[in-house]
């Protein structure tokens, strides 16, 4: 038996619409034989709270064993499962095609669903993984300013910890009525001549995402203006759904497929007219690259978006290897300590964030690979805001040893966890926003 393997991992479709699929028995069969093996290797001890969970319930056992473990106490482990897919990336060896074929990942999404269709998620963490109501409600004018204020208020946060499990020390986003599809209303993309690089093709329409349209439309707004500051027109998708992470995380597959059934048509459409599909938050280009192909994997459309949908500097470093980005920068931006987005990590594009930093002139970067912890809600639910703050702590200490003159991680939620941390320099905790500032723009 070799002790791991030398090949390229590789995924496996997720049989989800398989009755199997959710079948409780053969479920916790399943999770048996895996952790068995994770108990035995133990690699993955410095990730999320998963392992730790695991192993601590095994060491506690009668015989030390897995088998000693009662199997609903499985759960306990799917509950500290952020679904960061690092284990599956990084750290085991015995990944497909390794003969065991563990994707560790795939079985707690699979234990998440059968939790889910047995109605065992809480409705606390239904309700914060519902983007499309919170997005709706939020951006009344009014009503915005009154969420706003209320999340500032300790009273008010008292009582949604007991109410929604939200931790009332946890930061919240702040909710703009003036979202960036308001924003973005009327404008045009700018009319430049559309010039292919690599697998780019020079034009870039938006996918919004619901985090950036109604938490941080100035992102986006960042993104139009360096594109188009590189004679990339930008134009926003004519309609969307959320991209389904969040509902995908709490194991609700079927809102993911009516999520996919608004944005695929809509995404395909505006590929077939020319345009490449670009978003700014990390947990959305990986639902496009690897979530939706893995449960769709017969379906063009779905792998037709898989091809076109990319990081916003993945895009921009074709751009430069075809001499075609902007290199006039106008400001230096010192040290930057960049904080990589696990979502980010796993689409395994390399550094692109720092290879453009890097352009400009006087500036160092200097590169934090390590979870922050955040992952949407668990970094901000009562039941995991300590553990979720434990995790942050090395990279919080890391920045403050680099003494940078930034802070940014290309996740806005991360970069937020990272920065209630810090006494910073400067507010700008974006990649996008800081290359905007370096362009002068």
């Amino acid at each position: 038996m070799r002790e791991g393997s030398l090949e390229a991992p590789t995924r496996h479709p997720l049989d989800w619409k398989n009755p199997d699929f959710y079948d409780e028995e053969k479920l916790l069969g399943e999770m048996e034989r895996i952790f068995d093996i994770c108990v035995g290797c133990r690699r993955c001890v410095s990730l999320c709270d998963a392992f730790p969970t695991l192993f601590d319930l095994v060491d506690e056992s009668e015989t030390l064993e897995i088998d000693g473990v009662a199997k609903q106490d499985y759960f306990q482990v799917v509950d500290q499962c952020y679904m960061c897919d690092l284990c599956f990336q990084t750290k085991c060896p015995y990944v497909p095609p390794h003969e065991w074929n563990l994707d560790f990942p795939k079985v707690m999404l699979r234990a998440k669903a059968v939790q889910f269709k047995k109605g065992q998620r809480k409705l606390s963490h239904k309700l914060l993984s519902n983007t499309k109501i919170q997005g709706k409600i939020a951006t009344i004018p009014v009503v915005s300013n009154l969420i706003n204020a209320g999340n500032r208020n300790k009273g008010v946060r008292k009582v949604l910890e007991k109410a929604l499990d939200l931790d009332h020390r946890a930061h919240l986003p702040q909710f703009h009525s003036d979202t960036l599809r308001r924003r973005d209303k009327g404008r045009q993309p700018a009319v430049v001549e559309a010039q292919a690089a690599g697998p780019t093709r020079g034009k870039a329409a938006l996918f919004t995402t619901c985090y950036c349209n109604v938490n941080t439309p100035d992102i986006g707004q960042d993104l139009i203006r360096v594109f188009e500051h590189n004679n990339i027109p930008v134009r926003l998708t004519r309609k969307e759904e959320c991209c389904g992470m969040p509902k995908l995380e709490q194991g609700d597959l079927e809102t993911v497929d009516k999520y996919r059934k608004t944005n695929i048509p809509e995404l395909t459409g505006l590929i077939d007219e020319g345009w490449d599909i670009v978003a700014a938050i990390p947990s959305c280009v990986l639902m496009f690259k690897q979530e939706l192909p893995l449960m769709y994997p017969d379906d063009p459309s779905v792998q037709k978006v898989k091809q076109h949908i990319f990081d916003p500097f993945e895009y921009l470093v074709h751009r430069h290897k075809a001499g075609l980005l902007n290199t006039q920068f106008k400001q230096s931006l010192g040290t930057v300590a960049w904080h990589v987005p696990c979502h980010q990590r796993v689409q395994n594009i390399g550094p692109k964030t720092k290879d453009v930093l890097s352009l400009v002139p006087g500036t160092k970067i200097e590169v934090i690979e390590r979870c922050s912890g955040h992952d949407g809600t668990y970094g901000v639910r009562a039941g995991t805001y300590e553990k979720s703050q434990k995790i942050a702590r090395p990279v919080i200490k890391r920045v403050k040893e680099m003494n940078a003159d930034y802070l940014v991680s290309d996740c806005p939620m991360a970069a937020t966890q990272i920065a209630d941390g810090l006494e910073l320099k400067h507010g700008e905790t974006n990649p996008l926003t800081l290359l905007r500032k370096a362009y002068g723009i």
